[in-house]
């Protein structure tokens, strides 16, 4: 089986987000796909599999299975055409624990059909704000069975960057995960934003398609537009587009592979 790692949300080497993709040549267990995500060490691993119709796939950080990651998927794709398991022409088709995801090729770029998650405004939770360092403008949530998510608005892309958060009385908070966000200083963005999830293994993510999916819906309703533009100013940055449609959200980025190996281990 091969196994890549591929950068995710950017153009350039060593940016954006690095996923691991595993190809598999069977159904495999869940301990085993945990076990490769612990040795991979990236944020994700994606563990794809040819079906009848279109591929399981399935994503895992070092410490658990997630049920929805943008970034992992975005790379599986990218593996798919660029390995030739898909003719450049064809959708990628995903059955995954979030429902059917769809990719597809636009030039250089790939987009992705996700779920839209909105989010509710809610006082401000001083907790989380002490941990983070940070004092939102406004604060919201989107409730989850598994914990919540946290969407907070800083007043500039400058307390945004400046973020140093605590993460040891961060992960003591019972929720899931922070996206922190601004409106961008830079015109050629809509929006900044980082990502906080100390509670999936994860201190803070380089590029996060799925948060995107939580903040779409919130700046297009705030800036009166459905197309936009996101940069994740992490270290490695990256940049997503995104389209906000309903119950839905299409997610643009591109992609690099950095290495391909075997899989010595079955």
């Amino acid at each position: 089986m091969k196994i890549y790692q591929v950068d995710a949300f950017t153009e350039q080497a060593f940016k954006g987000n690095p996923a691991g993709v595993c190809v598999l040549d069977k159904a495999k267990p869940e301990p085993w796909m945990q076990s490769i995500a612990m040795e991979m060490n990236l944020s994700e691993t994606a563990f794809v599999l040819k079906m009848e119709e279109g591929f399981s796939l399935r994503w895992f950080t070092p410490k658990k299975e997630v049920s929805l990651c943008g970034h992992a998927t975005l790379a599986t794709a990218h593996i798919l055409w660029q390995t030739g398991h898909l003719k450049p022409d064809e959708v990628a088709r995903f059955q995954t624990k979030s429902g059917l995801l769809t990719a597809k090729k636009d030039g250089d770029w790939i987009e992705l059909d996700f779920p839209a998650r909105p989010v509710k405004l809610i006082n401000e939770f001083q907790v989380l704000n002490s941990a983070l360092g940070a004092d939102p403008v406004y604060t919201s949530v989107s409730p989850s069975e598994k914990g919540d998510y946290y969407l907070l608005e800083l007043d500039n892309e400058r307390a945004v960057r400046a973020l140093n958060p605590d993460f040891k009385r961060l992960v003591s908070i019972n929720t899931r995960a922070v996206i922190v966000t601004s409106r961008s200083d830079d015109p050629a963005y809509d929006f900044v934003s980082r990502f906080f999830a100390p509670w999936l293994g994860i201190n803070e993510d380089p590029v996060t398609g799925s948060a995107h999916c939580y903040l779409a819906p919130y700046w297009s309703a705030k800036l009166g537009k459905t197309s936009l533009t996101g940069l994740q100013v992490s270290e490695r940055s990256g940049v997503v587009g995104c389209r906000w449609e309903g119950e839905r959200v299409i997610l643009r980025g591109q992609a690099l592979t950095i290495f391909c190996g075997d899989l010595m281990v079955k």
